[in-house]
């Protein structure tokens, strides 16, 4: 038996409850994306018992999840009390004898994790630093599926496949909504204003990088232009630490912003799952959307559409991107002009289009 041929046999030759363990630590749209091969695994082999590990911010993505039976955190901090709570984990992990640890990170701490776990087979891509720390190296995943462009669902789907998961079409990505979070939801969009769900559009507007950064006052024009056109109501939205950028786009309102700010994950969850749609740049937020159903306008810059774009393709929703030969690129700066042409060059009127469309194509379905 070669190494592929081996590699094929791993997951089919599991015994039944077979304690597998996933590493995916971050951040939101891989952890979500990383949904649908859970989905397909849980429904292969029901009787697998599934833990990821992912850092504790992340976790609320995961939680309530059908596919995923325990959720494992890393551990956090600084100092003494990173190393203690790092070596709690990795008793945590030895603890649950697992038959396999994929990790599908590959950074030092999914390493040590990996590496820590005491699972009899350890995979992980042939292109992470730590070869040595695997039994089973997953070559790229355009290798596994033969595909020129490879979304990140396809990407971390290839690496079950490659252990022997059998191919299936895959899936729309899932999150789910707690009622607590339902209903601290429910409280806060009446204090709002707005009466019922579906009466109001979310607008994200802030993004990791400039690069991906589409103008504050853009966003502005297009809240009241929907306000004012629509009758739905805008909130719009932001994450921890990013209250600057709304604080940018209300000034170019001129006037005050229903917002949404630093809500855990799970709240936010539940703002987007009522929404009509939402709107924003490349980030978490419109994964998070797509995996609830909604229909999604997301602003493209410096990275690339077809391997971050919502999933699945074709997805309820558009993606507004101007392309340059240089897309896409690292995004932490603009290598090629004095300023991020390929965010900046998308024009208003080209995603009040998108908007419009996408509305007019969620009322038609819905009636």
């Amino acid at each position: 038996m070669n190494r592929q041929e081996f590699a094929a046999s791993l997951l089919p030759s599991l015994p039944s409850g077979a304690r597998i363990l996933i590493i995916r630590l971050r951040s939101i749209g891989d952890v979500i994306l990383l949904t649908p091969s859970l989905r397909l695994l849980k429904e292969w082999r029901p009787d697998f018992r599934i833990s990821v590990a992912v850092e504790w911010r992340f976790r609320e993505l995961l939680e309530g999840n059908p596919d995923v039976d325990e959720i494992l955190e890393p551990g956090a901090g600084a100092g003494f009390e990173k190393i203690a709570a790092r070596w709690r984990a990795v008793r945590e992990l030895r603890r649950r004898k697992f038959s396999l640890c994929l990790n599908l990170h590959g950074g030092p701490t999914s390493t040590l994790l990996a590496r820590a776990s005491g699972g009899r087979w350890k995979a992980g891509f042939e292109h992470f630093r730590s070869r040595r720390a695997y039994h089973v190296l997953i070559p790229d995943a355009r290798t596994i599926l033969g595909q020129p462009t490879i979304h990140t669902a396809e990407h971390q789907a290839s690496a079950f496949f490659y252990l022997g998961m059998p191919r299936r079409e895959i899936p729309r990505a899932r999150i789910a909504v707690g009622p607590a979070h339902q209903g601290w939801w429910s409280e806060k969009r009446l204090e709002m204003g707005i009466g019922a769900p579906r009466e109001y559009v979310v607008i994200h507007p802030t993004a990791l990088y400039a690069t991906k950064q589409w103008a504050p006052e853009h966003f502005a024009a297009l809240g009241a232009f929907l306000e004012r056109q629509t009758g739905l109501a805008t909130v719009f939205s932001c994450g921890p630490g990013e209250r600057a950028v709304l604080d940018t786009v209300e000034r170019a309102a001129g006037s005050p912003l229903r917002r949404v700010e630093g809500a855990g994950l799970g709240e936010f969850a539940a703002v987007l799952a009522e929404s009509r749609l939402f709107i924003g740049n490349d980030s978490g937020p419109a994964h998070m959307t797509a995996a609830l159903g909604r229909p999604v306008v997301v602003i493209f810059g410096s990275s690339s559409s077809e391997i971050w774009g919502p999933w699945p393709r074709g997805a309820a929703g558009r993606v507004v991107q101007n392309f340059y030969d240089c897309n896409p690129c690292p995004g932490d700066r603009c290598y090629r002009f004095e300023r991020p042409e390929c965010i900046l060059s998308v024009s208003f009127e080209q995603v009040r289009s998108a908007v419009e469309a996408v509305l007019l194509q969620s009322a038609q379905t819905s009636r």
